[in-house]
């Protein structure tokens, strides 16, 4: 007869706190969506495992106040306040929407207490982009 398997998280071998508190994580990097109708902030670590996020319609706007600049800074400050208690100090930024809430999102990130590497516009750009339909005969 096999001996039962034991269970990884369970209380009889002796780990009780929770594992998402438990890393530490120095540096990383900050990646903000900004569309006209809503903001999201995605905090990762260098590997590019998500930490944090937060957005502009989980932090309660509904309609069109998501797309504000006040929405985008509100929810930056969200997603900020738990990677600094896991000790994050520097972090990088990749930026990307043409929305109102990309500067105010950088604001927040500063004045959250995070040192920034780099800031980064990684909005999609056409080269030339798709080939417009034909013209319509009459």
């Amino acid at each position: 007869m096999a001996k039962p398997l034991r269970r990884i998280g369970s209380r009889r071998n002796g780990r009780i706190r929770s594992r998402k508190n438990a890393r530490k994580v120095p540096k990383g990097i900050i990646h903000i969506q900004a569309g006209f109708r809503n903001t999201i902030v995605t905090i990762t670590d260098g590997q590019g495992r998500v930490i944090s996020w937060s957005s502009a319609g989980t932090c309660g706007f509904r309609g069109p106040r998501r797309g504000t600049a006040f929405a985008a800074q509100t929810a930056a400050g969200d997603a900020i306040r738990t990677v600094v208690d896991q000790g994050m100090r520097r972090a990088k930024v990749m930026i990307k929407g043409p929305g109102l809430g990309r500067d105010a999102a950088l604001r927040a990130i500063r004045r959250g207490g995070i040192r920034l590497s780099f800031v980064r516009d990684i909005t999609p750009m056409p080269h030339n982009g798709c080939r417009p339909p034909k013209k319509r005969r009459i």
